[in-house]
Parts: C-alpha cells; structure tokens; sequence
C-alpha cells in the first residue's frame, strides 16, 4: 500500500522560507517522479514542481522554490524561498506513474493528504 505523508506547512509573513517534507512508502521510491501540486481555495489544483529523469517548475515558483529527493528516506522535498501570498494553498505531494515528470495531476497515481501553507502579507 503506497502512502505519502506531507508535513512542513505552516503560516508566515512574506519574503520568509518553509520547508515541505513528504515521506513515501509502499513503492520503490527511486523510480517514480515525484511531484508537488497546490490548491487554492475556490481555484483548480496547479503544479508546482516534480522531480524523475529531470526537474521541472511551474513559471510561478521558477527560481524560488526548489525540489529535491533523498531516496535512502524516501522522501521529497519542497524548499520554498521569498514566499508571497499567492502561494497561500494547500500543498499536495504526488508519485508518478512513471519516471519522467508531467505536468498533469492525471499522471500521478497516489496522492498525500495535503498541508497548508499559509502566506500573509
């Protein structure tokens, strides 16, 4: 049974830094994609940035945010810098159904619970 556990989130003020962890079991970790996904209140669920044979981020956290994986912990991280309120969301951990990254919730097959994340200006 494969399961995904985020934890990290948190509320704080803009221009400061959160770290989002997400502990995967059940699967051999290393060789899936792993990707992250937010949801907006009253908005769709977005991509934000995923990680297999390359690494991809959405225009909106380019150059901010950073995503890295420890396969000995199986684990996945989001290191989020210079946050602003519009990434206020809930932040969504997700494995893939294959090694390389995409960009569509579609493609992932399991799922975390989700953390909030919580930006004020």
């Amino acid at each position: 049974q494969v399961q995904l556990v985020e934890s990290g989130g948190g509320l704080v003020q803009a221009g400061a830094s959160l770290r989002l962890s997400c502990a995967a079991s059940g699967r051999t970790f290393s060789s899936y994609a792993m990707g992250w996904f937010r949801q907006a209140p009253g908005k769709e669920r977005e991509f934000v940035a995923g990680i297999g044979a390359s690494i991809f981020y959405s225009d909106s956290v380019k150059g901010r945010f950073t995503i890295s994986r420890d396969n000995a912990r199986n684990t996945v991280y989001l290191q989020m810098n210079s946050l602003k309120p519009e990434d206020t969301a809930v932040y969504y951990c997700a494995t893939g159904r294959l090694y390389y990254v995409r960009t569509v919730s579609g493609a992932y097959d399991y799922w975390g619970q989700g953390t909030q994340v919580t930006v004020s200006s």
